[in-house]
């Protein structure tokens, strides 16, 4: 970097973040940074707090405490879609396609222009190159596509939003080890091609082998963060708050 050049922004900052289901306290002072074109895995066992973030994240819980910023431009507590038009998509727990329209309708109703004027990436027939599957099945019911498929529709439609910063929850849940390969192989893909990334996931192998930086949540904390190849190592604290290693 020159001298006197100013750092480019992280892609996404979470600040010191509170946040509350009624009167329950779920997330106490949370913070982690996602760097531009960087994976960061998002751990921690059922119940510690990581969809939490993502829905503060994206503006569906308002958070008591705490900044949200995307690319330097504070998001906090805006409606979804305002934070949507930062270039911020989300791709659900659960898949929650569209069950009743079509696999393209799915994709076209979710299409979007990049901000500020840049070349849409991704389209109706870029996610059809990602997805060879759904161009087969563009003119199926998205109800009838296996869990699988239904998968891989949540993420092209997520894309068709070109977004800058991509968001996934827990996207190898209940899938069959062939199809949760495969959807690796696509995060793997979308890194590559410089795509910021947060993936959420109980599995914590399926993230270490993809992440560049771990957060690792547990009761609604912060516990272990850093470069992946170093937290690997941390053994013990692996052990305590994921159970694993």
């Amino acid at each position: 970097m020159s001298e006197g050049r100013p750092a480019a922004p992280d892609a996404l900052v979470l600040d010191e973040i509170d946040a509350f289901y009624g009167d329950s306290h779920v997330l106490h002072g949370v913070s982690l940074r996602l760097g531009e074109g960087r994976l960061l895995g998002l751990l921690g066992r059922n119940g510690a707090g990581k969809s939490t973030s993502m829905s503060v994240t994206v503006g569906l819980l308002a958070p008591r405490h705490g900044t949200v910023t995307v690319y330097g431009t504070a998001v906090t507590g805006r409606a979804p879609e305002a934070i949507a038009a930062q270039g911020v998509a989300l791709v659900p727990q659960g898949r929650r396609v569209f069950r009743s329209l079509t696999v393209r309708e799915n994709l076209a109703v979710a299409a979007r222009k990049p901000r500020g004027g840049l070349p849409m990436l991704w389209t109706l027939e870029t996610v059809a190159a990602l997805f060879p599957r759904l161009r087969e099945r563009q003119h199926q019911i998205a109800g009838s596509l296996s869990g699988g498929e239904q998968q891989m529709l949540a993420i092209a439609r997520a894309l068709m939003s070109n977004p800058r910063v991509l968001l996934m929850d827990e996207p190898s849940e209940g899938l069959a080890p062939q199809i949760v390969a495969e959807v690796m192989a696509t995060i793997r893909r979308l890194k590559a091609q410089g795509l910021s990334i947060v993936l959420v996931e109980q599995n914590a192998k399926l993230v270490f082998d993809v992440a560049d930086d771990i957060v690792v949540l547990n009761s609604g904390r912060v516990v272990v963060e850093g470069a992946a190849a170093e937290i690997k190592q941390r053994r013990a604290d692996l052990h305590q708050h994921l159970g694993i290693y």
